[in-house]
């Protein structure tokens, strides 16, 4: 699916070699970042209102300034917003936008890996901040969705662009295999919860971006790992990103994967694998990053609509006692989680069982839960039973990202770093223990 350097306008080139230059030669900005009205281009009509998700590019805390500004600024990826706009602005024609798009989507992937698997130097965020992504995503997002061209664009047309952003900037496009390695496929997940706490990131998606392209000897044998990042939305599960991401890596031929972990943020101090994982939707507490909510309940949980046939519970094939014996971080700790809440089969109430599902049962909460956690789980092994039920395949939920206790305004302290650094030195370990 990539594009050929040949094929793209010129100006999407230039536009593109003119962002590696500026990220590269460049240091983040430390002046006051600018507000989201301020970063508007030229062509954009900002009465044009963005999703809720989109809408928190202004929110700060406690009424100070933008957090997710600070955020770009600090990482340096306000000035690939800023010349993504630009560039919107001049493209001139609808096939021009699409390529545009579509490259300035991969480059931002390709900038998030580099910079995560390279130190940086203050005052910019560290290497393995997962936030400037997303915030960049987002503010990308919104351009094109304010965007006014100079040629007619529908609604449907303009969709299509904002998904060719989503895909290309989260790695999707890019899980592209080199020969004659082993293959490792790993997810991971945007940041969430945002309105409890705009700060907060996603140590599942800064684990992602720290693997992407990565090789490693093991036992002899060289691995090569791709990694994408997945939203935190229901509706795009229920447009089966999952299955568009992953199945090409199920499908026999050159990019076939020899293993494939999703990974997700689960619980307080535990790097959890999940034994086993439910079908259903049954989280009502928590909405999704567009305060959209599953439709579920514990005692009612739904089917997402776009899910494939597939029975009630599906069992991880990866070697998990080796895995629950890596040695992680002293503050932390492994499991293999079996524990399920089901709904017996002839029943009503849901029942918690510290060892996994009873025959007939309809599942409330897989191991990993009842939210999107567990429905990726869930999708990854399904398509492993459809396509390769040979494949290792299943689900890792690594630590709560946690700020300093004392720490309730600033986006960053040394206690939230040295924890997101050691949740991704615990889940490289846990990955490493797989492949031995």
């Amino acid at each position: 699916m990539r594009l050929r350097p040949s094929s793209l306008p010129r100006f999407v080139l230039v536009g593109a070699l003119a962002l590696a230059t500026t990220l590269t030669a460049a240091p983040p900005v430390t002046a006051a970042p600018l507000t989201n009205e301020a970063r508007k281009p030229s062509c954009a009509d900002a009465g044009v209102a963005g999703t809720v998700e989109e809408q928190r590019l202004d929110n700060g805390v406690v009424g100070g300034p933008s957090v997710p500004a600070e955020i770009l600024a600090r990482s340096g990826f306000d000035r690939q917003v800023a010349l993504f706009t630009k560039l919107l602005c001049a493209a001139p024609s609808r096939a021009a936008a699409t390529a545009l798009v579509r490259v300035q989507g991969e480059v931002l992937w390709r900038t998030a890996t580099h910079r995560a698997q390279h130190a940086q130097t203050a005052p910019a965020l560290p290497s393995t901040d997962d936030r400037g992504l997303y915030w960049a995503r987002i503010s990308m997002a919104l351009a094109l969705r304010q965007w006014q061209p100079h040629f007619p664009l529908g609604t449907a047309q303009r969709d299509e662009l904002i998904r060719t952003l989503e895909y290309s900037s989260r790695g999707i496009t890019s899980t592209r295999f080199s020969p004659g390695v082993q293959k490792v496929l790993v997810t991971g997940f945007d940041p969430f919860t945002l309105d409890a706490d705009i700060r907060i990131g996603n140590p599942s998606g800064a684990n992602a971006l720290t693997l992407d392209g990565r090789r490693w000897k093991v036992n002899g044998k060289t691995y090569e790992i791709q990694t994408l990042v997945l939203p935190v939305r229901y509706t795009d599960f229920d447009q089966e990103m999952v299955e568009n991401a992953l199945a090409p890596h199920y499908r026999g031929g050159p990019q076939h994967a020899d293993l494939v972990m999703t990974v997700s943020q689960g619980r307080v101090g535990i790097f959890d694998l999940e034994a086993f994982n439910g079908r259903r939707r049954s989280v009502s507490s928590i909405g999704d990053n567009n305060n959209l909510w599953g439709g579920g309940t514990v005692s009612a949980p739904v089917v997402s609509p776009s899910m494939p046939a597939g029975p009630e519970w599906l069992t991880s094939s990866l070697p998990l006692a080796r895995m629950a014996a890596a040695e992680v971080p002293a503050q932390f700790r492994t499991r293999v989680n079996t524990s399920v809440l089901e709904i017996p089969a002839g029943q009503t109430t849901p029942v918690r069982r510290p060892d996994g599902p009873t025959a007939g049962s309809i599942a409330s909460e897989g191991a990993g839960g009842g939210y999107l956690s567990n429905e990726v789980a869930y999708r990854n092994t399904l398509q492993r039973d459809l396509r390769d039920p040979s494949m290792p395949a299943g689900h890792l939920h690594v630590p709560v990202l946690q700020f300093d206790p004392a720490n309730k305004t600033a986006i960053t302290d040394p206690t939230y770093e040295a924890n997101r650094d050691q949740i991704v030195q615990g889940a490289h370990a846990v990955l490493r223990a797989a492949l031995r």
